[in-house]
């Protein structure tokens, strides 16, 4: 559902990543670790089409994100890492656009309108200003307008960025029961998150994976896991 393929992002003689490869099936939700700079919302925005790779190539449910961006787009929801959001909107009124955009109308598009608001908590600012919301209540519209279309594959970028642990343990029961059905590519700097959520762990350093394994593999705990993020980033960076 998800494929990378050699993905480089090359800006002069820097490389953001170089080669980046891997595949995630239908139903795993996969954490996609590794230290701040190391290449991830580049791989991740690369995958979605936001930026396009200078080798390689991303595919979404089978789709060529560069080939074929519309067909792709359809299967895919993307949470970026502070994504942008029309702050004069309400939740209501922006998401109803983001539907219609999408060709979602009529009873189908209340009915996901009431879905997301539902599963991402919003009833109580569904009618607000985004610019009077909270960091943690806007991250819930970007997840709910990631969610908005169904889509089979979600990407998502920080997902918990700025909730309260009532909050996270929401969007985590959530992710879990999206599993069921979607792939998640999960991009999060949380150890307990991983383990509480995730299947499959990439471990990405200098633009280059170092680790692709279960999270088992990765340790048993948070501090099994924590010093192999260590040796791992620590060793590909010397």
């Amino acid at each position: 559902m998800i494929e990378a393929r050699g993905l480089s992002k090359f800006y002069g003689d820097f490389a953001a990543t170089r080669d980046v490869s891997f595949t995630v099936p239908r139903g795993q939700v996969c954490a996609f670790l590794g230290p701040n700079g190391a290449g991830k919302s580049t791989t991740m925005k690369m995958l979605t089409g936001f930026l396009s790779p200078s080798r390689g190539q991303a595919f979404i449910a089978g789709y060529n994100v560069a080939e074929n961006r519309l067909e792709a787009s359809q299967h895919l929801g993307y949470l970026p890492e502070n994504g942008p959001l029309y702050v004069e909107m309400t939740p209501e009124s922006l998401l109803k656009y983001m539907g219609e955009v999408r060709g979602l109308s009529g009873d189908h598009l209340q009915g996901r309108l009431a879905w997301v608001s539902e599963k991402c908590s919003l009833s109580e600012v569904w009618r607000k200003p985004i610019a009077k919301l909270s960091r943690g209540f806007r991250q819930r519209v970007g997840m709910a307008h990631a969610m908005l279309h169904d889509p089979d594959v979600l990407i998502l970028d920080e997902p918990t960025s700025g909730l309260d642990p009532n909050q996270v343990h929401g969007v985590r029961e959530l992710i879990l029961e999206l599993a069921k059905t979607k792939t998640v590519l999960l991009s999060t700097h949380i150890l307990q998150e991983v383990r509480a959520v995730c299947d499959r762990v990439l471990l990405i350093n200098n633009g280059k994976v170092v680790f692709d394994g279960s999270t088992a593999d990765l340790g048993q705990n948070e501090v099994e896991m924590e010093a192999q993020f260590r040796r791992r980033t620590l060793a590909s960076a010397s």
